[in-house]
């Protein structure tokens, strides 16, 4: 086993549902905004915007708003097979990827985040913030597809709490 390190980080999933519904829920806008975003917008071509149950592509642009966060993301789709793999840039300096990997009683799902800078602020910003918001919103996606339940918090607002990002377990 390789030593974890401060420039990327993996995490892992179990959900049962079949491989092109958990795919959905991150490649269309209907689907990522289900579970995981407030909107999500992609961009292709001379700015046309892709269908709410249209598959993002490789070259598409982003812009993804979160409930409880001011702030939106911005990026491109990297790769995008359709089926079992897609990556993006994330957090304007490194890239995710997700695979899905079907185990016949569930799939497995593997995000991985690399290319983060490791000076003291990309540390704790990118790595310790996203590898805790990932952790989140991979739990998120498998209380939703096998129950039917969101976890996160849509009903009181936490932009105006300055460390909200960091406290809230369900943001």
């Amino acid at each position: 086993m390789e030593k974890p390190t401060f420039d990327s980080f993996t995490r892992k999933i179990y959900i049962k549902a079949p491989p092109d519904k958990i795919y959905a829920c991150w490649a269309t806008p209907k689907g990522i905004s289900a579970w995981f975003l407030k909107e999500a917008r992609y961009t292709y071509g001379d700015g046309q915007y892709r269908g709410l149950d249209e598959q993002i592509k490789a070259g598409d642009q982003y812009s993804w708003k979160w409930h409880n966060w001011n702030g939106q993301e911005k990026g491109e789709i990297l790769q995008a097979n359709g089926k079992d793999f897609l990556e993006f840039s994330f957090a304007g300096v490194s890239t995710v990827s997700l695979k899905l990997e079907d185990k016949q009683q569930a799939v497995l799902v593997t995000l991985q985040q690399y290319g983060i800078p490791t000076d003291e602020e990309s540390k704790l910003k990118i790595h310790y913030g996203c590898s805790n918001g990932w952790t989140f919103w991979l739990a998120n996606l498998k209380a939703y597809l096998e129950h039917g339940i969101l976890l996160n918090e849509t009903d009181f607002d936490l932009t105006s709490t300055p460390l909200a990002g960091f406290e809230f377990v369900n943001m």
